[in-house]
């Protein structure tokens, strides 16, 4: 938490923020890749998208570092694009469908 006066502020505006984040130290600390070849990745990303690197961690810099760490997914062979794509088609779906305020599940999922 970052504290902002009395009150603890969440370090990720989303839980899905803080998500993808942890997905990719965790790849990072598993050996999978070097920080500073993530780094140039993602920078890369930003540039192409014209994002400037004192984004404040809002929704197009996640949408920018999930991009970033599906390409790398697919480019390393730890995941195929059709299924990446099938899976965010499918948590698509079910975010529309599910009422307000009620989790998100896909169908199916254990």
């Amino acid at each position: 938490m970052i504290w902002c006066g009395d009150k603890p502020e969440p370090a990720f505006s989303e839980p899905w923020h803080a998500q993808v984040f942890a997905i990719t130290v965790a790849l990072n600390e598993a050996g999978h890749f070097e920080w500073s070849a993530w780094a140039e990745r993602f920078g890369a990303t930003l540039k192409a998208h014209g994002l400037a690197k004192e984004l404040d961690g809002g929704e197009d810099y996640f949408n920018a570092w999930l991009e970033t760490l599906e390409g790398f997914l697919a480019e390393t062979g730890m995941a195929e694009t059709g299924t990446l794509q099938q899976l965010k088609t499918a948590w698509t779906e079910a975010y529309l469908s599910t009422p307000h305020g009620q989790p998100v599940n896909l169908v199916g999922a254990s």
